[in-house]
């Protein structure tokens, strides 16, 4: 019998991976990134797209920032979040197509 767990990832970088998918399992993370991916906007811009208050906005930024979900770029008092890399957009296109399959 082979070893079919040989290419198994390590547990710690499994448990990474479930916590990057459990950031993308709220809909209103959903919604900024799915915004973001159009191109860079500020908090308000975000807010006034998506129907929603800045401070909920700015709190899940927050939370994709720290998951290296998206990025804060500075101009003058104005800050710009960007999604992180192509890589998430590519995660939330494959998505997309996964369920309207």
């Amino acid at each position: 019998m082979d070893n079919k767990n040989a290419s198994l990832p390590d547990n710690e970088v499994l448990f990474d991976l479930a916590d990057l998918f459990k950031v993308f399992g709220d809909s209103t993370r959903l919604r900024i990134m799915y915004t973001l991916s159009e191109g860079e906007a500020n908090v308000q811009t975000i807010a006034e797209t998506l129907g929603m208050e800045q401070s909920t906005i700015s709190h899940q930024l927050r939370i994709l920032r720290d998951n290296k979900l998206a990025r804060a770029r500075r101009d003058g008092k104005q800050i710009y979040y960007s999604l992180d890399d192509d890589h998430v957009k590519k995660i939330i296109e494959m998505g997309l197509d996964h369920v309207l399959e």
